[in-house]
């Protein structure tokens, strides 16, 4: 191969739900950019697509992370307006626990200590408020007023428009076959060209560990499923109205369930904390025998939202030995890395992509990342 396809300030591998925000907030200063995808943007076998993504500020609670959520809703709103595109709808939250009450009282705890706005509600609060759930009486509930629900792939192709606008180059179906570093900065190889740039930064979610030689043996990519189900019955009718359908997680003997109404699709959408290992490249299709848990957990706890199946899918969700992010510069500053988001990470994306902009262009940030820093697992 030839270097003939260019050079930039920087490369971007990996072109999803945070490597579409780096690529933006880095085309929005002003630098060259290129983007580089495997596949389409967006696409169905990542950790992007599904459509939408909580954002329930009590479920992260260490301190740097809820400066990324503040900074996250800020950005997501900063991209709405760019763009033109609905991205965040505020629909208020709600954690839910039957058969016991921790994960309840951890998030009261979180939302105690951080003077975050929530509201206890016993099972039977739940039923006269929000008339489409059906969790039984002696249910623990806590709802929080600034819950929100993301627009997954609109978020992505949110960020692919803004940053082509700002001069970007995005690339896919081309997949990069190897990279290094090279006099004066990094040399990508990919199956259609080699490309040359002064930075690099990896946001290739599950196929990150292939990508850098650091990661190998710490990421742990895992098939998650998903389904969404058609309104139901006379319960559907609370389906009609978010704030009486907000979208909720829930621990129902200790098994850990999450749903979703949103945008394209009526009914509600269902996911259960059931993550497989698997390799990124072997991900299976849905069966029936993913959808059965989710549909008697709806069948049992939201039957207005427990009509026929509309959408199955599964997805990648890769996790980092401790659940915390990798964020970070590799012992050559000239390449910066994204991964581990453990399943937590889209909602954060435009936060996450302008600090992968400092860190590219200015070779640090004002973000305390000390926490994602690679050799904690040293």
């Amino acid at each position: 191969m030839t270097a003939s396809g260019g050079r930039y300030d920087a490369i971007v591998l990996g072109v999803g739900g945070v490597g579409s925000a780096a690529t933006y907030h880095i085309a929005r200063r002003g630098a060259s950019v290129l983007g580089l995808e495997r596949f389409d943007v967006p696409h169905g076998r990542g950790s992007s697509h599904g459509r939408t993504r909580l954002l329930q500020r009590s479920l992260d609670t260490e301190p740097a992370t809820m400066a990324l959520a503040d900074r996250a809703h800020e950005s997501w709103r900063a991209l709405e307006s760019e763009t033109g595109r609905d991205l965040l709808t505020e629909t208020g939250s709600l954690a839910v626990a039957v058969g016991g009450d921790d994960p309840v009282a951890s998030a009261r705890r979180a939302c105690e200590r951080h003077d975050l706005a929530h509201e206890s509600l016993s099972g039977a609060d739940l039923a006269e408020r929000f008339p489409g759930y059906d969790f039984p009486a002696d249910a623990e509930a806590l709802y929080q007023p600034d819950g929100a629900v993301v627009a997954s792939e609109r978020g992505v192709v949110a960020h692919v428009a803004a940053a082509l606008d700002a001069g970007a180059t995005v690339r896919a179906r081309e997949r990069v076959v190897d990279w290094e570093t090279v006099d004066g900065g990094v040399r990508v190889d990919t199956d259609r060209d080699t490309y040359r740039a002064d930075r690099l930064v990896v946001t290739a979610g599950a196929w990150a560990a292939r990508a850098v030689d650091a990661l190998d043996g710490l990421l742990e990519p895992c098939r998650h499923a998903t389904a969404w189900f058609a309104p139901s019955g006379d319960r559907s009718a609370s389906l009609a109205a978010e704030d009486r359908l907000p979208p909720f997680v829930a621990t129902v003997d200790g098994e850990n369930f999450y749903g979703l109404p949103g945008p394209d699709l009526p009914g509600m959408k269902f996911g259960r904390a059931d993550f497989r290992p698997t390799a990124p490249d072997a991900l299976s299709d849905p069966t029936q025998a993913d959808e059965r848990p989710l549909r008697a957990f709806a069948d049992e706890y939201v039957p207005g939202a427990a009509g026929p199946t509309l959408r199955l899918s599964t997805g990648l969700v890769t996790n980092s030995p401790d659940g915390r992010f990798v964020l970070d510069t590799l012992a050559d500053e000239r390449v910066a890395v994204a991964a581990g988001l453990s399943g937590r990470g889209y909602k954060f994306a435009p936060a996450l992509g302008g600090i992968l902009a400092d860190l590219t262009l200015d070779g640090g940030t004002d973000f305390d990342v000390s926490g994602y820093a690679l050799d904690r697992f040293e």
